[in-house]
């Protein structure tokens, strides 16, 4: 019971960054799956369904209240998609070390950059 609550507001956590930062959840997200117990490849490709989820209910809301005009996102599709699949191919191929490493160094470069503006 207890872990279905803390699954429930790990969820509550990840939906919110995610619609406040525009995908941030993510960052959150791999590691509150670790923390239930799912091993780490299956953290970071899990953390891709429910964010994808989470981004097109949010791209809903944003394209209801007139955020954004989608136009201004379609050139960075094509090199987002070729990305992705780089991305999902080599997650399984890299060692987890390296995995951590990335994410790791991803999450203090993030960091850095929103410290410095």
């Amino acid at each position: 019971m207890i872990k279905k609550v803390l699954i429930g507001a790990a969820g509550v956590v990840v939906g919110f960054l995610n619609g406040l930062f525009g995908s941030g959840g993510g960052m959150a997200a791999v590691p509150l799956l670790k923390a239930a117990g799912v091993e780490d490849r299956q953290s970071h490709a899990t953390s891709i369904l429910i964010i994808a989820s989470l981004s097109l209910f949010t791209l809903g809301v944003y394209l209801y209240e007139g955020a954004f005009r989608i136009d201004s996102a379609l050139p960075y599709l094509p090199g987002g998609l070729a990305g992705g699949i780089a991305g999902a191919l080599l997650l399984k191929r890299l060692p987890i070390k390296w995995i951590r490493l990335l994410f790791s160094l991803l999450i203090l470069y993030s960091a850095f950059r929103l410290w410095k503006t």
